[in-house]
């Protein structure tokens, strides 16, 4: 299953605005609102790592002894969202390697060992929802504009990555009865599982791929905000 990424819509750098990144906030916003598909997710991670840069690039202009105060207060909030996005990269791998681990024992019609699995499953979801419960949604209050885009990304950020560990979970529940079970009785079942299986290990994939990006992003953002608070 393939994923395509739409690129970010803002003009080639430095000529982009604060006025086009924030256009292009709202429109990441209003896209993983208004589908919620794991596809959607993944394109809105690059999206908003697309949006990191360009806001480095204004970030990194001229600013006032004011600003930098205001800056100040944003970056123990970057931390908190870099340490978030860096788990939910590593929770993807893990979330990966048990729908891996799952079709291995469908193909080879061991149910018990494949309700073990969606189980691992299960309570690596709930491990993930912790985290956001840890995570601190802090308004960095101020009136500079270019710290407000950084507020905003941060948020939003913080958002798709919640509705993502949201969608997952309901895409492999623990049924009262073994579907499993029933599976192995029809053979046509255990292809049609697999098979679905199969897309949903592609679409974690491209999760782990998205949260990576913008990990990186992230960092090269901070960096960017620690060497102007230091200058």
């Amino acid at each position: 299953m393939a994923f395509h990424l739409r690129s970010i819509s803002l003009p080639s750098r430095p000529q982009a605005s604060e006025t086009e990144v924030e256009k292009e906030l709202l429109s990441v916003e209003a896209s993983i609102s208004s589908s919620t598909t794991i596809s959607t997710m993944c394109d809105g991670l690059r999206r908003l790592g697309d949006i990191y840069t360009v806001v480095e690039e204004i970030v990194c202009l001229p600013s006032s002894s004011q600003q930098r105060k205001m800056l100040d207060g944003e970056m123990e909030c970057s931390l908190e969202l870099l340490d978030l996005c860096s788990t939910m990269q590593e929770i993807f791998v893990e979330m990966k390697a048990i729908i891996q681990e799952l079709q291995v024992a469908l193909r080879k019609g061991n149910d018990a060992a494949a309700q073990a699995k969606i189980q691992s499953y299960t309570r690596l979801v709930k491990k993930a929802k912790k985290h956001f419960k840890k995570t601190a949604k802090k308004n960095t209050s101020a009136d500079c504009r270019m710290v407000m885009l950084l507020t905003k990304a941060r948020e939003i950020s913080v958002s798709l990555l919640e509705s993502t560990v949201q969608l997952l979970s309901k895409k492999i529940e623990i049924p009262k009865q073994s579907l499993i079970s029933k599976a192995f009785h029809n053979k046509k079942a255990v292809v049609c599982e697999e098979e679905q299986l199969q897309e949903l290990e592609c679409s974690i994939g491209g999760l782990e791929n998205g949260a990576g990006h913008l990990f990186r992003k992230l960092v090269q953002s901070r960096v960017s905000l620690l060497n102007i608070l230091s200058s």
